[in-house]
């Protein structure tokens, strides 16, 4: 738990933390688990292939708030399939997590072309959802004008 000390969770100011211990599943809904650097790569070319938008939550089992936002996050996923939803554990991949210069969680990146385009730091229900909207918003949109130009979606 080496990350854990490094960086603080959102609920750090309460000291309400989840039991080491106590493992929580970030994989819910359409949420991909991403275990690897290479697994991290591999979805990254798949989302750019399909023209996804992707959402990239960095969390730990251990904070209390990636706990209660995870099945929201989840439940996401399954309303805006158009996206792509990741979910890193950074304790799981603390060096991976530490490139992308994690210090609190949850932190919610949004990318495009593997480019960030926003991000979320913390547990934000009504500011996770605006963001997922509007990022919905802007690949039905991105969508729409492929067609117009190539006359039909591949």
């Amino acid at each position: 738990m080496v990350l854990q000390r490094l960086m603080r969770c959102c609920c750090c100011c309460t000291g309400k933390h989840a039991d080491d211990g106590d493992k929580i599943d970030f994989g819910g809904g359409n949420v991909h688990l991403v275990t690897s650097k290479e697994d991290w790569d591999q979805k990254i070319a798949e989302a750019n292939k399909d023209g996804k938008i992707v959402i990239a939550n960095f969390s730990a089992s251990w904070c209390g708030p990636c706990r209660v936002i995870s099945p929201v996050y989840a439940e996401m996923s399954q309303t805006y399939p158009q996206l792509m939803f990741l979910t890193i554990d950074v304790d799981d991949l603390m060096e991976f997590s530490s490139s992308w210069d994690i210090r609190a969680t949850p932190t919610f990146f949004f990318l495009k072309n593997g480019q960030q385009v926003d991000k979320l730091v913390g547990a934000n229900k009504p500011e996770l959802e605006k963001k997922v909207a509007a990022a919905a918003a802007a690949a039905a949109a991105a969508g729409a004008s492929q067609t117009e130009t190539t006359g039909s979606v591949s």
